[in-house]
């Protein structure tokens, strides 16, 4: 066993080694940063700058400590230069240990545990849900949130708004609506909940305001919010479900809403079923895929340029591809196409924001595999 566990680790080395000299080939730009914590969760926010040379983009991060120092949600402005602007001798100049100057924190959060998944409100991009190891979902403005320090002892920032609903605990399945302010969750308790925060949206913006000016001006309001000892997330303003829908028999691992629709989204888990749910017509599955995968379904995405197709990744290895067109809502269907070529349970998938064929998966083998299924095959 123990020569087995050298031969692989000298295998992940040797593939970091060609990966790291082919940089310079591979990216029109590259920028590491490194961080001083592990982190779970990592999620490109928007664009918040455009310039000549380079534009500036919002990242989200998530730092997980071994309890000397809390757990954080950090939001940093990253630099990404343009193409064909950025010098070869620095794509080169590759270095583990490098902190880049093109990352810069804009302000950190304390997070009530750790940071598990991290999605932002398309309709207000200062606004981000998190999930942590509990049955609620957690939502910041991230302009009113001040800036913290984690050092032992601080206690968590206030969530802006706790949504409840979930029995047990809810730790990866998390979706916000492209179309309208809803929030979606799956967790342990095999339901997925939706949440309505339209009325609490505009709320916070004005909160935010006032925060804001709150903190310029120095006044004892913003010094209190930074200090208090009372930042509980039980402090926080709650909302409950707008619906709780049943019919998965295992733990949720991952939801996603249809990009053309406030009222369809789909589900897997744990169960090995892919579940399509129509909230116009109640809280049962509209169509439920038995036996997708021949193992535990982790994650999905449903493919925004064309909505008839959605995507899952397996702890079978594989991914596979489905025409909702094709599905029936006794539970019958095929994939259109199965993609093997992880060697280790698929954690992630997520379709190309500017090609419909395009999409990327990625596993415990270590790798991120990039396919176009009219092809049929992989792109790197």
């Amino acid at each position: 066993m123990k020569e087995r566990g050298k031969a692989g680790q000298r295998s992940v080395d040797e593939r970091y080694t060609q990966w790291k000299s082919l940089v310079p080939v591979l990216y029109d730009w590259l920028a590491n940063h490194n961080l001083v914590w592990p982190s779970l969760s990592c999620r490109w926010g928007p664009q918040v700058e455009h310039a000549t040379y380079k534009n500036r983009q919002r990242l989200y991060l998530s730092e997980q400590t071994d309890g000397s120092v809390p757990n954080t949600l950090v939001i940093a402005n990253c630099d990404v230069v343009k193409p064909r602007v950025a010098a070869a001798e620095h794509i080169s100049q590759f270095n583990e240990e490098a902190r880049s100057p093109f990352v810069k924190k804009f302000k950190t959060i304390i997070h009530p545990g750790e940071v598990n998944r991290i999605r932002e409100l398309p309709q207000n991009s200062n606004i981000v849900g998190t999930h942590t190891d509990s049955p609620d979902v957690l939502i910041w403005d991230v302009e009113a949130q001040p800036n913290r320090h984690a050092v032992l002892g601080a206690a968590p920032s206030r969530p802006d708004l706790v949504l409840t609903g979930h029995q047990e605990n809810a730790e990866y399945a998390l979706s916000l609506c492209p179309i309208e302010p809803l929030v979606l969750s799956g967790g342990r308790d095999k339901s997925v909940v939706l949440w309505s925060i339209h009325d609490y949206v505009s709320t916070l913006g004005v909160a935010s305001d006032a925060k804001s000016r709150e903190a310029s001006s120095g006044s004892s309001g913003g010094k209190q919010v930074a200090k208090s000892g009372n930042n509980k997330v039980s402090d926080s303003p709650t909302v409950g479900p707008r619906g709780i829908y049943q019919g998965h028999g295992d733990t949720i691992e991952d939801v996603q809403f249809c990009p053309s629709s406030a009222e369809e989204f789909c589900s897997v888990g744990d169960d090995s079923c892919l579940i399509l749910w129509d909230a116009r017509v109640g809280t049962r599955p509209a169509i439920k895929v038995e036996k997708a995968h021949n193992a535990d379904l982790h994650c999905v995405d449903w493919n925004p340029h064309d909505v008839n197709i959605i995507l899952t990744g397996s702890a079978d290895n594989s991914v596979r591809m489905f025409d909702r067109r094709n599905l029936s809502s006794g539970g019958s269907g095929s994939p259109v196409y199965k993609f093997e070529g992880h060697s280790a349970a698929v954690l992630c998938v997520q379709w190309s924001p500017d090609k419909a064929s395009v999409f990327g998966s990625a596993a415990e083998d270590g790798f991120l595999n990039v396919w176009d299924h009219e092809r049929k095959n992989f792109l790197l």
